[in-house]
């Protein structure tokens, strides 16, 4: 199966359960998701502030724009403000276009801001290196509409005819039973295509699970389950060293680099996630050496 005919089918169960383009963040969390990823961000400005006690105050929802304000002041450089903002968003996964605004809680007036594009590789970054005094802002978060969309429907060749036969079959009940037998049936070759897969190097048996690294995908009985660039970073790291201890040091420098501050008190967190990703085989286990750091048991 191509990846033409794949976009065909995309776009099919799209149209079949009406549902329109909604952008990145509603493919990979609610609302609730986006808060706490926007809190995350901002105790991570605070923590570049040299600030460990302050409050970020509840997020506010403006339309598409989410509003993150701290009970008190901190200055900040804008090249780690952009560093942590699409650190913490990549990790979290709840955007892939999105604008974010620097707000004098004073005046109002937009102090900073800038707009990044994962999708297209790109970003519009001003004045990176220019240190912003210590004073009252808010940081205002737009999620923008995703070109995920957009991407799949440019791979087919006849687009308007493609979407009028979509639209006359919402109300034609024989269509719809055609449109699913075609789905289901590129379901099968898809799966047919995993199976000859077997030799590509980014794919990992672990037990009952592949893990595919290259796409942070775990894949069991064939249903996939998501991981995070963090999460995936750090089964990746666990299963070289497989019934082996390794450190929290070596973990936190591995996965994190110099985030250290900030994850360190959430390495746990993401150990526990990975705990329930993995639960289905219970011959796998990540146990907690008590003082020392993480092993990855794998019992044949």
């Amino acid at each position: 199966m191509n990846s033409k005919h794949i976009s065909f089918f995309i776009l099919i169960f799209a149209c079949l359960l009406h549902a329109p383009s909604k952008g990145y963040s509603q493919n990979f969390g609610d609302e609730r998701h986006i808060e706490v990823s926007l809190r995350m961000i901002g105790h991570q400005v605070l923590l570049n502030s040299q600030d460990s006690t302050s409050r970020v105050l509840p997020i506010k929802k403006e339309g598409d724009r989410y509003r993150i304000e701290f009970d008190s002041e901190f200055e900040f450089t804008p090249d780690d403000l952009v560093t942590t903002i699409n650190q913490v968003a990549e990790d979290t996964r709840i955007a892939d276009r999105y604008i974010i605004e620097v707000e004098d809680c004073i005046t109002k007036e937009i102090v900073y801001g800038w707009e990044m594009n994962h999708l297209e590789h790109s970003d519009i970054i001003p004045c990176r290196q220019r240190m912003l005094p210590k004073a009252c802002y808010n940081l205002l978060f737009t999620l923008m509409e995703s070109n995920i969309e957009i991407a799949v429907v440019s791979d087919i060749e006849d687009i308007a005819s493609i979407e009028s036969s979509a639209q006359k079959s919402q109300g034609n009940y024989g269509m719809l039973v055609l449109m699913l037998g075609l789905l289901i049936g590129g379901g099968f070759v898809l799966k047919k295509n995993i199976r000859k897969s077997d030799n590509d190097p980014n794919l990992i048996q672990l037990g009952d699970f592949q893990f595919d690294k290259r796409n942070s995908e775990l894949m069991y009985q064939h249903q996939k389950v998501e991981l995070t660039g963090k999460e995936a970073d750090l089964l990746l790291l666990l299963y070289n060293a497989v019934n082996t201890t390794v450190e929290r040091e070596v973990i936190l420098s591995k996965v994190w680099g110099t985030e250290g501050d900030y994850i360190g008190r959430t390495l746990d967190v993401f150990i526990s996630k990975l705990r329930k990703k993995l639960g289905a085989d219970p011959r796998m286990k990540i146990v907690n050496i008590r003082g020392v750091g993480y092993k990855l048991v794998m019992n044949v």
